[in-house]
């Protein structure tokens, strides 16, 4: 049924599972999708779960299926302590109020992280460089990249399947989706 609806699918949010990582169903699925040629975007879920890592399932997503992942989004907190995204597109941090994830502040981004913040910022910009010969000149040649110029290379180098965006967040808490 996966590989029927896969024929004529525009593209796939694929959700990964901040735990798990890159289960072999997964593997599977993804396979499909590379077949027939579908846009993917990836989610990694659960991260308010005791022992979710986001950037082990992003290095999954390289190692297990050759993707061009980066995120575009960091986690802020760990497991139980997961409180907030911070967007690396438009460095700011999105803290949710409480757990039912309804209500949020959008916020600067503490400077304690934001050594962090501008290194993974840095990782998506070496990314999208290796997917588009526009940024990879700016990038190479230390001229500043707008935020609409990442968020179109983005939208363009997603339905090319050059580029997986990974965004991040807790489905059962309300948290990024």
């Amino acid at each position: 049924e996966v590989e029927r609806s896969l024929k004529v699918l525009d593209g796939a949010v694929v959700i990964f599972c901040g735990v798990g990582g890159v289960e072999p169903q997964s593997e599977t699925v993804w396979r499909q999708a590379d077949r027939y040629g579908v846009p993917r975007i990836a989610f990694v879920n659960k991260l308010d779960r005791t022992g979710s890592y986001f950037f082990g399932a992003i290095e999954q997503m390289h190692k297990k299926l050759g993707a061009n992942a980066a995120a575009i989004q960091l986690p802020f907190g760990q497991e139980e302590n997961f409180k907030g995204i911070i967007d690396l597109i438009d460095p700011r941090l999105i803290s949710y109020k409480d757990d039912s994830g309804k209500e949020f502040d959008i916020l600067n981004v503490p400077d304690n992280v934001m050594a962090e913040v501008n290194n993974y910022r840095n990782v998506l910009l070496e990314r999208l460089a290796e997917a588009d010969e526009i940024i990879m000149d700016k990038f190479v040649h230390g001229k500043e990249i707008t935020i609409a110029e990442i968020k179109q290379t983005i939208r363009k180098r997603v339905i090319d399947n050059k580029f997986i965006p990974v965004l991040c967040g807790s489905s059962f808490r309300n948290k990024g989706t």
